[in-house]
């Protein structure tokens, strides 16, 4: 299970208040990271999402338990890196956010298996989120009975 993950965004604040929009959570500073946020989506998990500024590359230190924030002066606007997360609002409420962002939004199916509701964050950031039906439908599909028969019939 993860319980949290670190992105970036040009516009850190800004970022860390939609995602606890969508959460029904809450944005506060980062404490160790000035310029950087968190969305806490104050569920049952502790789920939250570090924002930090575009560009932000975290380093291993010269102690083993030194972590270097070090800013990148020429990073790319995108990254393999996303994450599906489930949410409580639903895909009009999602759909109705991303309009008021402009950010882009659609509905996608995963390879038969399951939709998701593509978030693209400031439109070079992707998120899939799973409203509470799509959810559902997400983590049937990956239990581990049918992630069995899956692998079964790939073989």
């Amino acid at each position: 299970m993860i319980h949290h993950i670190s992105i970036a965004a040009d516009n850190p604040l800004h970022v860390a208040q939609v995602l606890a929009e969508l959460f029904n959570g809450k944005a506060i500073p980062f404490p160790s990271h000035l310029g950087s946020y968190v969305a806490l989506a104050l569920d049952t998990y502790d789920t939250m999402i570090e924002v930090h500024p575009h560009g932000t590359e975290l380093r291993p230190g010269i102690d083993i338990d030194e972590v270097q924030h070090q800013k990148n002066p020429h990073p790319s606007a995108y990254t393999a890196t996303h994450a599906a997360i489930s949410t409580s609002a639903s895909e009009a409420e999602i759909r109705l956010i991303a309009a008021r962002k402009g950010w882009r939004v659609g509905r996608h199916n995963r390879a038969g298996f399951f939709d998701v509701i593509e978030l693209w964050v400031e439109n070079h950031l992707l998120i899939e989120l799973l409203p509470p039906e799509l959810a559902t439908n997400y983590l049937a599909a990956l239990e581990p009975q049918s992630l069995e028969k899956l692998l079964a019939e790939a073989v």
